[in-house]
Order: structure tokens, then C-alpha cells, then sequence
């Protein structure tokens, strides 16, 4: 008896087995599984190119950091009574790296973007899907040649606001609370480093707000009425982001928080004029 609900218990392991290897072969046919394999063969082929390429953008970048460097330390750009030290033997070198790493990073980010979307445009599968999905997907010109230009615009801009106006007045602030607190301010030259960085960086991804808010609403990947609901939790996820961001203090999150959500809501109005423009018979509100 007992061997034979052993043979049973194995019967029904082997038909569930069955059962999920035909609904991963099924899921695996559909038009979405054919792109997830087309995209793991493009990685695989591309996977040493990409190296070679983040191996060209850190070996161009690297010469280049001890100036980069020298320019985010400069005495003009710092607060009174500020130094700036290093606190380990490699501290300085470890920046180096990192500056280099970026930069080739960014590099194989940016052309993998690039080539991918490029590659995916002449896919049959992501034709397929898309047609599925019956997308509003912007010509290439003129609508996608503005998309990428107000991106860059808008990024441009969030670097400077972050660098001439973040910067400046936040080190001056917790220069100045850390001088009343009677304390010595020398910051270590990793943390002084990160702490731009991650200004610009979070100022840089905010700014793209309207890019990002306009491309969902035209594309039809979500209502207007819909962002008009949860404006709440917008605003919110805007501070999450900020949070996760800027620099660990709350005039840092909300210096960044607040232009995401006022960019956010400038693209709702700049839409819901700019769209009966376009289609006479949409509504305003």
C-alpha cells in the first residue's frame, strides 16, 4: 500500500511538472515570450561588445578624473573654514575609479539604449505586440526628435539648478549648523563628493517629469483622469524619490521633491491645453 501511494504521489509530481513545462512552452510562443527570447539572444551577442565599450569610456574618462576632481574641490566653490580631506590611503584613488566607472557606465547605458530601440523598432515580435496593444507610438519625426531634445533640455537644466543653486546653499546651511554645534568642518573628500553627485543626479532624473508625464499621456499608457486621481500619491512617490535621491536630510528631499511635483502638475496644464488644439474633440477639463 505504501508503495503504492509512492507511485501516485510520483504520477501526480510528474504530470504537474508536465503541466508547468507545457504553460512555460506556451508562454514562451506568445508574442511577449518571443521578445524575452530575442532580447536574451541580443544580450548574449552583445554582452562582449558592451564590455569592450564600458573598457573604452573608463580608459578615455580616467585621465580625466584628477582634474574633474580638482574642480569639485576647488577653495571658490566651498563654504568658509571648509577643508576637504582623505581619511584612507586609496580614498583618493577609489574616486578615481569611481568617476571612471561612471562615466563608461554611462556610456554603454546611453548606446545600449540606443541600439536596442534601434534593433527592437525592426523587430516582428515588438511590431506584433504593439499592434496588440494598438499604441500610440510617435513618428520619428517631428515628435520623437522633440521628446529627446526637451530631455535633454530638461536634464541640462536639473544639473544646473542642482549645482548653482542646491549646492551652494545647502553647504552653506549644514556648514553653518555644524559651526554653531561648534564643530570643525572637514568632510572627506568620497563623502563631499557623493553628496553633488547625488544632488545632481536626483535634480537631473526630477526634471524629467514633464518629459515623462507627456510621452504616458500621448502614448495612451495612462488617462489623464486616472493621474488626476492619484495627484496624491504622485506627489508622495515624488518624496520617496527624493528620499531615495538626495542626500540623507529633509531640506535636501524637499528642495528635490517640490520642482518633480511642480513640473508634474505644469505638464497636466500644459496638456489639457494643448490637446483640444490637437483634437477638437477632447474636452479641456
Amino acid at each position: 500500500m505504501e508503495r503504492l501511494r509512492r507511485y501516485e504521489r510520483r504520477g501526480v509530481r510528474y504530470m504537474q511538472d508536465e503541466s508547468i513545462a507545457a504553460t512555460v512552452d506556451r508562454l514562451m510562443q506568445s508574442p511577449g515570450g518571443v521578445m524575452v527570447e530575442d532580447l536574451r539572444a541580443y544580450l548574449q551577442k552583445s554582452f562582449k561588445g558592451y564590455i569592450a565599450l564600458f573598457a573604452i569610456g573608463f580608459s578615455a574618462a580616467f585621465p580625466f578624473t584628477k582634474q574633474i576632481i580638482a574642480w569639485l574641490i576647488d577653495p571658490s566653490r566651498l563654504p568658509d573654514d571648509v577643508s576637504i580631506i582623505v581619511v584612507t590611503p586609496v580614498e583618493f584613488l577609489l574616486l578615481q575609479l569611481r568617476i571612471a566607472g561612471a562615466f563608461g557606465l554611462s556610456l554603454v547605458v546611453f548606446l545600449a539604449l540606443v541600439h536596442g530601440a534601434w534593433k527592437g523598432s525592426k523587430n516582428e515580435a515588438v511590431r506584433s505586440r504593439l499592434s496588440e496593444l494598438d499604441l500610440q507610438v510617435p513618428r520619428p519625426a517631428p515628435a520623437l526628435i522633440i521628446t529627446v531634445m526637451s530631455s535633454l533640455v530638461l536634464f541640462s537644466i536639473g544639473i544646473m539648478y542642482a549645482w548653482d543653486g542646491l549646492t551652494p546653499m545647502l553647504l552653506n546651511y549644514l556648514t553653518t549648523d555644524a559651526q554653531q554645534a561648534g564643530l570643525s568642518t572637514e568632510w572627506r573628500l568620497s563623502g563631499y563628493a557623493g553628496f553633488i553627485i547625488n544632488l545632481a543626479l536626483a535634480s537631473a532624473i526630477g526634471f524629467q517629469a514633464p518629459v515623462v508625464t507627456t510621452v504616458a499621456l500621448r502614448m495612451g499608457f495612462v488617462e489623464r483622469a486616472s493621474l488626476t486621481m492619484y495627484r496624491r500619491h504622485i506627489w508622495f512617490s515624488a518624496f520617496v524619490m527624493g528620499a531615495l535621491l538626495s542626500p540623507p536630510d529633509p531640506l535636501s528631499l524637499f528642495l528635490v521633491a517640490m520642482p518633480v511635483i511642480v513640473l508634474f502638475e505644469f505638464a497636466l496644464f500644459l496638456d489639457r491645453i494643448m490637446r483640444p488644439l490637437s483634437d477638437p474633440s477632447m474636452p479641456r477639463a
